[in-house]
């Protein structure tokens, strides 16, 4: 990929919605460039969503995010593909991770309760043929997502007292 193209990715990193006239400006480029450019990294799947990032601690609605290891035997001739494959189309699984160290897979799962997740945990994804075991932890509250903070915290004013 060349420096240009690195270039627009980064800016819609930090801004999905800036414009194509924007970044040409930011860049020093012709708008159409710009554009062909967007263009053939979409086409690619280089450029898969355009997405933003919410902090759902301000929100009114109830979620539960858990992150689970998932430990697993590799199939012939494909490896881990098959399992992650299986365990990526449900519509709880928000992402999936091929680690190295202790576990095979880490999964990100949302549910609105702690028993939706129990339940997906222990009716879906550990009865999947070759799930050695898994560990679920839940996410108690997010601090910081994608690069972005989500609490400002003010620093102490308060004079240091001494006895």
């Amino acid at each position: 990929m060349n420096e240009f193209k690195h270039s627009i990715l980064d800016l819609l990193k930090e801004d999905a919605r800036l414009s194509a006239a924007t970044i040409a400006t930011m860049l020093g480029a012709d708008e159409k460039d710009v554009s062909a450019a967007i263009a053939d990294m979409e086409r690619d799947h280089v450029i898969v969503k355009y997405t933003s990032v919410v902090n759902w601690s301000k929100v009114d609605e109830d979620k539960v995010t858990a992150l689970i290891e998932v430990e697993c035997t590799p199939q012939r001739g494909r490896g881990f593909e098959s399992i992650a494959e299986r365990i990526y189309l449900y519509p709880e699984v928000k992402s999936v991770y091929l680690m190295s160290g202790a576990y095979d897979l880490q999964v990100e799962i949302e549910g609105k309760n702690l028993k939706e997740v129990a339940s997906f945990v222990s009716n879906k994804l550990s009865t999947i043929e070759n799930v050695i075991s898994t560990k679920t932890f839940f996410i108690l509250k997010k601090y910081k997502q994608d690069g972005i903070i989500f609490e400002e915290f003010e620093d102490d004013h308060r004079l240091p007292v001494s006895p």
